[in-house]
């Protein structure tokens, strides 16, 4: 797959090395956004670098012409499962990485490379680029309120906020651009050092790229961003929601469509759909506790369960239909589905804000606890169904299925609400990426001044 060779139509080019960080929620991201480039100038190429054990997974999906996967070795045994071994695989990347990506770029003959399109995780890259001379566009695939509390974390110090010991309820009010935030919904403390310590390291990075791009909608976090670009001598452009239509339909197992069919059936806004990520998990008495909470509800959900598939399908009664694997897209935007019970992955919440859905928040680790905040306190088109994360307490069954039951209610004042406001902030995102809207403007801005620096 490395078709790296010059040929009769790419000189001229501006030419896009592409190098995500080899998990799902950073590879599709970053492959929309490099498909809406190429539509949006045909003299844009880009060779997008996987794993190839990714490149097994995705490499005979449907893409541009303009888009050639390239394969570098796999970073660890295929053996160790990523969530049971994330330490190590996240050590791996930073590590074992660079090499065979540097032995990538000396393969590359002709067009030449204009830029690298770097995960920020990979801050390695930025490295590359610039021993190379090619700039770095540094892809950062979280929302960038979460950013802009990295480049401030001294002030969390400064002020006693990175402790242990201190309330979990205490709000910090004075990170720039920022709203007021409960502190355990920053997920920045020193019961996980080691975490923080790479989360640093990565941004400290940052600086010498030469671009630095958002998937984020800007009339959403307009104040972060604003500060960003003040605090980076180079350009910062928010692209959007980069949810591009070619991925509608792709990836759909026709055979196995039985969701679809069975959504069809169902009264408009009247299932939640239930995806926890494909990475990390709630405990096992925790999803116990979720189980019997949806199944006493008598609320219609869809749930995509990729491991526990067959156990949830004997315990969850008959008002749900579970499955392996669904085109999250086409079942967001399906009539029948009335809200999103999420782990608040960037990529889940960029996709259900863009459908107008409300949310159920459900976050795990790392950045979907202050994803949850902002749909719930900054935006308002969601709820907590654990109002604190760090807790050891499980939310139980009656919790839950009292919750799910109000949350579902299309009656009730509070949920025409959260409703109506979902509604705003879709018709946000549909805006931005139309005819001079902010994300087009920031897309086609990217791409002149690549043009301009190059000469083109």
């Amino acid at each position: 797959m490395d078709s790296l060779k010059a040929n009769s139509t790419t000189h001229g080019h501006i030419h896009v090395v592409a190098m995500p960080y080899p998990g799902r929620g950073h590879i599709y991201p970053m492959m929309n956004l490099c498909k809406i480039l190429v539509s949006k100038n045909n003299n844009i190429l880009v060779t997008f670098v996987v794993t190839e054990e990714w490149l097994g997974f995705i490499g005979s999906d449907p893409k541009p012409d303009n888009i050639r996967f390239s394969s570098i070795p796999n970073v660890i045994p295929s053996e160790l499962v990523r969530a049971a071994n994330f330490k190590a695989f996240f050590e791996a990347t930073r590590t074992k990485l660079e090499a065979p990506f540097v032995q990538l770029l000396d393969r590359i003959e002709l067009p030449p490379v204009t830029v690298i399109l770097a995960d920020t995780t990979l801050f390695w890259a930025v490295g590359v680029g610039n021993r190379r001379n090619i700039p770095v566009a540094s892809f950062w695939p979280s929302s960038p309120s979460m950013l802009m509390i990295l480049q401030h974390f001294d002030l969390l110090v400064q002020n006693g906020h990175f402790t242990a010991d201190i309330s979990d309820e205490e709000r910090v009010e004075y990170i720039p651009g920022i709203s007021s935030t409960r502190r355990v919904d920053i997920p920045l403390d020193g019961r996980n050092q080691e975490m923080t310590d790479w989360l640093l390291e990565i941004f400290s990075w940052v600086s010498k790229a030469q671009y630095l791009l958002f998937t984020a909608i800007y009339e959403l976090e307009s104040k972060a961003i604003d500060v960003l670009k003040e605090n980076f001598s180079f350009p910062v452009y928010a692209m959007g929601p980069t949810i591009h239509d070619f991925d509608l339909g792709e990836n759909t197992n026709l055979s196995d469509n039985n969701y679809l069919h069975w959504l069809d059936c169902q009264p408009k806004s009247s299932v939640l759909y239930i995806s926890m990520g494909s990475f990390l998990s709630v405990s096992c008495a925790q999803m116990d506790e979720i189980v019997a909470g949806l199944r006493d509800s008598g609320v219609r959900f869809l749930w995509v369960a990729r491991d526990e598939t067959y156990k949830l399908k004997e315990v969850c009664g008959n008002m749900g239909l579970i499955v392996p694997w669904c085109d999250q897209l086409r079942v967001l935007s399906h009539s029948s589905i009335g809200g999103f019970l999420s782990h608040c992955g960037w990529n889940s919440t960029r996709e259900g804000m863009f459908y107008g859905l409300p949310f159920l928040t459900f976050p795990i680790a790392f950045d979907q606890v202050f994803n949850s905040k902002l749909i719930v306190e900054d935006w308002k088109i969601g709820w907590r169904m654990k109002q604190n994360v760090k807790a050891d307490n499980l939310v139980t069954r009656v919790e839950i299925a009292k919750l799910v039951q109000k949350f579902m209610d299309l009656e009730s004042d509070e949920v025409k609400e959260i409703r109506t406001k979902a509604g705003e902030v879709k018709q946000i995102c549909q805006r931005s990426i139309a005819k001079g809207g902010s994300a087009e403007t920031s897309i086609y801005a990217f791409i002149k001044n690549l043009l301009d620096c190059h000469g083109y």
